[in-house]
């Protein structure tokens, strides 16, 4: 009975899409992606940037930290060419959510850049998007065909018990974090450069660090084995986008 609740609720979203002229028929899988490992062997890098291949920070989008339209934000950091834009306005209803999407993955299809959507599975199964990004407790509850739709998985992991278990979820690439002190957990110490590491050891799957990143540290997380980071403030509030990627 769950199950066909799950591709109901997927299918009412999609007809509602219809009707409101919001829903394109497409196969999108963020055209950079590389799919996940399905055998278990050597992991497959999550991501490509389809121009220079240069970049390994992820957008993290806040539009509540925009003081601009947040789809002109959006544009000027595809522009930039980061290695991904992750939607993460996770406050949002579902079905805003899914219009909001349906608007960012148009932007970021125009820049070759790979769009992850966050939190709201049905709304990326609705739009036949192969990317999603989970908090840890959602992860837990998709179903095997939930999570045969997506090629591409992530996670927020905050210790390395949550790292494995995302592994062991299906996770083709995690977040860990916070590592330095941030704005967004304020009054919370970092986790540091040493836990990062560890987890960076003990997967076998990408890990992007989170929580404080900027240009000063940047290099200390590239050196701990890290295959990228993640930063929000600085994409939703900068004034010179490049200076970030």
């Amino acid at each position: 009975m769950c199950k066909r609740r799950n591709q109901n609720s997927t299918k009412d979203l999609k007809q509602q899409l219809i009707k409101n002229g919001t829903y394109q028929n497409r196969d999108y899988q963020g055209k950079n992606f590389e799919k996940k490992n399905t055998t278990g062997g050597e992991f497959n890098s999550i991501l490509k940037n389809s121009v220079l291949e240069k970049s390994d920070i992820l957008c993290i989008t806040n539009r509540k930290l925009c003081k601009d339209d947040f789809l002109k934000r959006i544009q000027i950091i595809a522009a930039a060419q980061p290695k991904a834009i992750v939607l993460r306005e996770k406050d949002l209803s579902e079905e805003a959510y899914t219009i909001l999407a349906e608007k960012v993955m148009h932007i970021c299809e125009k820049y070759s850049v790979p769009c992850i959507l966050h939190s709201f599975a049905k709304a990326a199964m609705a739009l036949n998007v192969k990317a999603i990004h989970m908090p840890l407790p959602l992860l837990r509850k998709m179903t095997p065909q939930e999570k045969n739709h997506f090629e591409i998985i992530g996670a927020s992991c905050h210790s390395l018990e949550e790292a494995k278990e995302a592994e062991r979820l299906g996770c083709t690439y995690i977040t860990a974090g916070h590592i330095f002190l941030t704005d967004c957990k304020k009054g919370l110490p970092g986790r540091g450069l040493t836990f990062l590491q560890n987890i960076c050891e003990n997967v076998s799957i990408p890990v992007y660090a989170i929580g404080g990143i900027s240009n000063e540290n940047i290099n200390d997380v590239r050196q701990t084995g890290a295959a990228g980071a993640c930063i929000m403030s600085g994409f939703m509030k900068c004034n010179n986008i490049a200076e970030i990627i």
